[in-house]
Formats: C-alpha cells, sequence, structure tokens
C-alpha cells in the first residue's frame, strides 16, 4: 500500500497553514512527519484523516484518490479524548463499532489487546481510576481494535514509563511487521530514528526535508571531526576558535572544508595522544534542530 499527499494546502481565515505539501508512506514501514508545534503537523493528519477537506490538493491510496469507506484509519492522538466516568469495556466497545466492527468481533479484538497490554484486570474500571500510562494503553487500544490499514500515531510515548515504552515499541514494531502504514508524529527523535525509515519536516506550512533517514545523514555536509583524548585542552588551544567541546565531553572539530579532514585527522594523531576521532555524524535532533529550529 501507499498512501500519498499531494500538493496539499490549507487556509484557516487569511492564515495560510499548509502551503502546498506532499509526502509518500509505504506498507511495512515507518514515517516520521515531525515539526515544532504550529508547523502544519495537526492539519495534515486532520486532512489526512478527513476531519476536514483540504483547500487544494490530494490524498491516494495506492494511486487512486482514497475512499475513506474503504479504508480504516487508526488514530491515537496527542490530547487524549476518552470517557474518564466510564467503564473501559464499553467504551472501547463503543469506539470499536463506530469504526464498523461488530458488538461480537469488536469485544474479541478488545480482549485481545486488553491482554497484550497487560490491562485485562481493568477491564471493568473506569478510566480515571487508572495512571496516566494506564490511560495511555487504552487511548491505544481504541486505535488499533479495528485492525486499521493505516495507524496514525501523535506522541505515543507520552506519559509511558520505560517498562510500558518498551511493550509499546513491542506493538508498533508488530504492525509494521504486518504491513500497516504507520505514521508518527514525535518530538522524542531517539523514538523516530528507531523505528522509521523516512521523515518530513515542516516549517511554517511547508516541508522543508524528506527522505530516508539513513541517506538524509549520509548527504549531511561531513565537515566537523569528533575527538576523544586526554589531551583536549591542549586540542583546543593549538586548533583555536575552530573546536567547542560537546555534552559529551568530546571536542567538536569545525574543519574549513571536508576535504581537510583526512589532514587534520593526521596532524591530530600524530602531534598528540588521541584515544578516538571520528567525523561527525549528526543524530536526527540535530537535523531536527537546524530545519525546524525557526518558524519560517
Amino acid at each position: 500500500m501507499k498512501l500519498e499527499l499531494k500538493d496539499i494546502k490549507k487556509s484557516f481565515g487569511e492564515k495560510e497553514v499548509l502551503k502546498g505539501i506532499s509526502f509518500l508512506a509505504e506498507s511495512g514501514k515507518a514515517f516520521g512527519l515531525l515539526g515544532r508545534n504550529g508547523a502544519g503537523k495537526t492539519t495534515s493528519i486532520r486532512i489526512l484523516m478527513n476531519v476536514f477537506g483540504a483547500d487544494s490538493g490530494e490524498v491516494f491510496m495506492d494511486g487512486k484518490k482514497i475512499d475513506y469507506k474503504k479504508v480504516k484509519i487508526g488514530y491515537l492522538p496527542e490530547e487524549r479524548g476518552l470517557y474518564p466516568k466510564k467503564k473501559i469495556i464499553d467504551q472501547l466497545v463503543y469506539f470499536a463499532e463506530l469504526n464498523g466492527m461488530k458488538y461480537k468481533d469488536a469485544v474479541k479484538s478488545i480482549d485481545y489487546w486488553l491482554d497484550r497490554l497487560g490491562m485485562m484486570e481493568h477491564r471493568n474500571k473506569r478510566l480515571d481510576t487508572l495512571s496516566k500510562g494506564n490511560q495511555q494503553k487504552i487511548q491505544l487500544i481504541t486505535a488499533l481494535a479495528h485492525n486499521p490499514e493505516i495507524v496514525i500515531l501523535d506522541e505515543p510515548f507520552s506519559g509511558l514509563d520505560p517498562v510500558n515504552a518498551m511493550l509499546l515499541k513491542d506493538v508498533v514494531k508488530e504492525e509494521i511487521s504486518k504491513g500497516k502504514i504507520v505514521l508518527f508524529s514525535s518530538h522524542q527523535m531517539n523514538y523516530i530514528e528507531e523505528f522509521c525509515d523516512k521523515i518530513a519536516i515542516l516549517n511554517g506550512g511547508n516541508i522543508v526535508l524528506q527522505g530516508e533517514i539513513t541517506e538524509i545523514k549520509r548527504n549531511y555536509v561531513r565537515d566537523k571531526l569528533i575527538v576523544r583524548s586526554q589531551e583536549l585542552d591542549k586540542i583546543r588551544e593549538y586548533l583555536g576558535a575552530d573546536c567547542f567541546m560537546n555534552e559529551a565531553g568530546e571536542l567538536v572539530v569545525q574543519l574549513k572544508a571536508a576535504e581537510e579532514k583526512q589532514k587534520v585527522m593526521k596532524d591530530l594523531t600524530e602531534k598528540y595522544d588521541i584515544d578516538e576521532i571520528k567525523v561527525f555524524e549528526p543524530s536526527l535532533n540535530d537535523i531536527f534542530v537546524e530545519y525546524a529550529g525557526e518558524q519560517n
């Protein structure tokens, strides 16, 4: 399956929120839709889900205009939307039936997910008796119980402790392995980097960077070195203004040109006791800050 947003534009009054964005997500892979608050992520997701229409542009599924009567979408919102005073099983069944499931099938699927997520003992409790992390797992069940082809996860790890985060990681990997289209929206770049093959970074209603994460990193200008040594103070004094210390206590050397790296590495290893020297490879967080740091 291939899901494509093509030249999507959307304005609210005189505010142009999306300025013609396009991206392609494929089944069996996770796609990261990134951007700061106000960049246009939520509007993109709502158009994709047919909450409201675009001013122009189309959403396609396998090359044809998407038919929302045939394509099932599961959505885990950043802002939770369940009923705190209602019994958990009752509202899970209600949401599953809204997504087209028959009662018997809904109960069977929900019980599977309650057991899978270690929540069966809470089946008949009210939602507001649960911790924030467990409420998050119940919300996740509403996104998965009806077995959607497209799964949209907006800040899915919010409020989860490390054990529950690991459980959710396993669930997400299972959904990807089933050949579903999984869209991530998160500010936690470590999770995006772990799950997503491709990303698109939104800034001011435009996509300012998109592609495979590995390819984006490979094409990043390789004009910095990372140096670990017991003689960093001497190296800093030798190099002058072309270096600085990072948070890990390593020395980052800014080269005048990428072609200088072999020469500088040879020079430093001959002059000083070097524990490690390597070309700096940016993290996804570094890339995100560079492309989304200032709203256009």
